[in-house]
């Protein structure tokens, strides 16, 4: 395996104090690729850590997000909106100098890299958009984004077993939600193997602080389909039918490109970080080809 050295920066920004990682030297075959930046949301910088040991022939940056593990948010808040990560982004990217990056973005990190090309275009050279879960642009959005609302109300009446059981139970759905999706029976937190008793705390940056800013994120299509940056749309193999994978084909429509097919799932990427499996391997093989085609 490939010894990378990690240096790890911090940056202010409004509301938060950001930390980000840089592995690799901008020398050598490096020199020969634009920087690779690899955000999720709200998964932080460890989640890229097998995707990254695949990348060694370039600057591969991370970075955790506001209100998740090292970045501190100072302001209070309690929820965060894609603007406010698409400008945490803008300011990693410009305290980077190094040119247009390119930008692998997983999930909620996706909906947060649309929001950042639509205003900041010229910061990004491509950008692979990996299963940006946004209801809004769903021909089922009505009941999409009530069953998301759902999960952030019962995280705060219930606790994050009940609620991670529904989120759970919302993402792994295949197909549109029905009209009636209120009256089915709630999934059982143990059989997730989650937690069933309520610990009091209301801070969890996925249920709490996340789900109804990304979910309820409208795409500006008219800004991205004039921005400079090459816009790929991608979702995983194993994935169509399903929440995420579904939002990503509208989101390509609405761009105006193709799809573009990742192996695996929706964290395919994944090497078992998090305890997920995914086909690393393969995926990155994938990205490697799209991000080195002609644009």
């Amino acid at each position: 395996m490939v010894m990378v050295d990690v240096e790890t920066r911090t940056l202010e920004a409004a509301g938060a104090t950001l930390q980000y990682d840089i592995r690799g030297t901008a020398d050598g075959a490096a020199a020969d690729h634009p920087t690779l930046f690899m955000i999720g949301s709200p998964m932080d910088a460890t989640g890229f850590a097998t995707l990254a040991s695949h990348f060694t022939d370039r600057v591969v940056v991370t970075y955790d997000p506001r209100g998740v593990s090292r970045s501190d948010r100072t302001d209070g808040a309690t929820e965060s909106t894609p603007e406010e990560h698409a400008d945490d982004l803008r300011r990693v990217i410009e305290a980077l100098d190094a040119g247009p990056v390119d930008l692998f973005a997983s999930s909620g990190g996706a909906v947060n890299a649309l929001a950042l090309v639509a205003r900041h275009g010229d910061l990004v050279r491509t950008l692979v958009a990996h299963e940006p879960p946004t209801a809004q642009v769903l021909p089922d959005r009505e009941t999409a984004l009530a069953a998301c609302a759902d999960i952030h109300d019962t995280y705060l009446r219930e606790g994050m077993g009940p609620a991670m059981a529904k989120f759970f139970a919302v993402a792994s759905r295949k197909g549109p939600f029905p009209a009636n999706w209120a009256d089915e029976p709630a999934p059982s937190p143990a059989d997730f193997g989650l937690p069933t008793e309520d610990d009091g705390s209301r801070d969890d940056p996925l249920l709490g602080q996340n789900m109804r800013g990304c979910t309820s994120y409208r795409p500006d299509f008219d800004a991205l389909r004039a921005a400079p940056t090459r816009i790929v749309i991608a979702a995983g193999e194993e994935s169509e039918g399903e929440f995420p994978a579904r939002a990503a084909a509208e989101i390509a429509t609405g761009v105006g490109t193709a799809l573009t097919r990742f192996p695996s799932h929706h964290g395919g990427f994944l090497g078992g970080e998090f305890g997920q499996e995914g086909a690393p391997a393969d995926f990155a093989k994938t990205l490697h080809e799209v991000l080195d085609s002609d644009h």
